[in-house]
């Protein structure tokens, strides 16, 4: 008998089967993947998120310091600035000092060499011509003051400064100085106190005022307001004059202007004048003392004795030190 076949199918159950359970494994091998693939995610989210803050704090580290380096560059660039500024300052200033010393120098080297020449011709000078200049000054003053020695080349002058000066004399000692000055056309140095020793100008204390036509109109105009203390007595103003002044170099006259002597000793002034100006050995005073009087209280009752005690120490005065007394008659 013939065995009939049996049809093998394939998809029988167990085929099927094993199918599934392989596509459900796949799928939860899908499942399990997904579900584990947030976690993961969020884990490095948080790690980068540190990293990232870490990051931002080095750069905001990082643009501070580059902030403050910036400051201090460009501190440092105002600094150098600055220091160009002041050495272009510098250098000009230097180069000004620089022009001046040569121009000092220059100008040094041209007086050297004038005062040379001017010592050259002065050493040229004849002895006649020299005698000549010396005889004819006196001479010339001899017809304007009567006999007044003017050999001098320094004019002190000693000026009673007290009320009774200034309100009655003041304009006749203005016009007798400039008399004076006159009979002097040209000296070395002058100088003006009052009766205490005080100086006209005082920028001048203790040195000669150069002579010059301009000065010499500065010193008339500036004795119309000029009105110190005074205490009516020379001796200080005499003192002060011969210690100040003396120099064995020169030949100096002092002449005192006043109206009276009120206080103090004749005999004392004598004394005072003749310890300080005493006599050398060829007999000659250091310096020549000359008097002018202004008849200014002869009108006042009980002001004769104080007028004849200055006219007779401005005469011993002018005996003693080689000098004149001229006293005037009238405010005219």
């Amino acid at each position: 008998m013939k065995k009939e076949r049996r049809d093998i199918n394939i998809f029988n159950l167990s085929f099927l089967d094993v199918i599934s359970c392989g596509f459900g494994a796949i799928i939860l091998l899908l499942v399990i993947s997904e579900v584990a693939e947030p976690l993961v995610v969020e884990k490095m989210s948080r790690d980068m998120s540190g990293v990232v803050r870490d990051l931002e704090g080095r750069i905001y580290e990082i643009r501070g310091r580059s902030e403050l380096l910036n400051r201090e560059l460009e501190g440092q660039r105002n600094q150098l600035s600055k220091s160009k500024q002041r050495l272009a300052r510098l250098q000009g200033d230097l180069s000004d000092i620089l022009g001046r010393y040569e121009a000092a120098r220059i100008h040094s080297l041209a007086m050297s060499r004038i005062s040379g020449q001017l010592q050259s011709a002065k050493q040229t000078l004849s002895e006649e011509m020299r005698r000549l200049q010396a005889s004819s000054l006196p001479n010339t003053i001899e017809s304007t003051v009567g006999g007044v020695p003017v050999d001098s080349e320094y004019i002190i002058f000693v000026i009673d400064t007290s009320g009774s000066m200034q309100k009655n004399a003041w304009p006749l000692v203005r016009k007798k100085m400039g008399e004076i000055l006159k009979i002097y056309p040209k000296v070395k140095g002058i100088q003006i106190l009052n009766d205490m020793g005080d100086y006209m100008f005082s920028q001048y204390n203790g040195r000669w005022i150069p002579d010059t036509p301009a000065r010499r109109q500065t010193v008339l105009k500036h004795l119309i307001s000029w009105a110190p203390f005074s205490n009516s007595s020379p001796e200080e103003g005499i003192t002060e004059a011969i210690r100040r002044f003396y120099d064995p170099d020169k030949k100096i006259s002092i002449y005192i202007l006043g109206d009276d002597f009120s206080r103090g000793s004749i005999q004392s002034v004598v004394d005072t004048v003749d310890r300080i100006n005493r006599a050398t050995r060829s007999e000659d005073r250091l310096v020549r003392i000359h008097a002018v009087g202004f008849p200014v209280l002869f009108d006042q009752p009980g002001a004769e004795q104080n007028i004849a005690r200055f006219a007779a120490l401005m005469r011993r005065l002018a005996e003693d030190n080689n000098g004149s007394f001229v006293g005037l008659i009238g405010l005219h």
